[in-house]
């Protein structure tokens, strides 16, 4: 066969690949605002001891049976940022946002947004320098760059659309 033939052949065969990636990216973005749009609305304010916090699989989180049910297999073996803290007499596992993890201080009181067990945001330290961040790898760095991107695109298009 002529070798233009083939390579063709492998060109569009790429091209169906990459359209088709970006629009189930597309449709997994969405369903992303909508999943966050929903941890916005159930959100409460907590005050709460951060007794420790590692990154770890969801298997050895610690985490209730529920939410291991619901974990897909590979959430359940990808690690995750899990903060352990007391509320009141209770003693609870959380999962972080990525964002705010680095900013998590240890053995420190802290007023938090929680929704369920997911941690949204920090809003006030008490007596509790804020921790310097960790040395970031070169991946979290792209992926820290791809959210800052996809957000100020998202938020591009709501401007746009009102």
């Amino acid at each position: 066969m002529n070798p233009w033939i083939i390579s063709g052949i492998i060109i569009a065969i790429g091209v169906i690949i990459l359209i088709v990636l970006y629009f189930q990216g597309n449709k997994l973005q969405k369903k992303q605002e909508e999943q966050r749009a929903q941890i916005m609305e159930n959100v409460q304010q907590v005050n709460m001891l951060v007794i420790d916090k590692k990154r770890m699989p969801l298997k050895e989180a610690g985490l209730p049976k529920i939410v291991m049910e619901q974990a897909p297999k590979r959430a359940q073996r990808a690690k995750v940022p899990v903060v352990k803290a007391k509320i009141g007499p209770r003693i609870m596992t959380f999962i972080a946002d990525e964002d705010i993890y680095d900013l998590i201080p240890v053995k420190a009181q802290i007023r938090a947004m929680v929704s369920g067990i997911y941690i949204t945001s920090i809003n006030n330290y008490r007596k509790a320098p804020v921790p310097e961040p960790e040395k970031k790898g070169f991946m979290a760095k792209l992926r820290g760059k791809a959210n800052t991107a996809s957000k100020e695109l998202n938020e591009a298009k709501s401007q746009k659309n009102k």
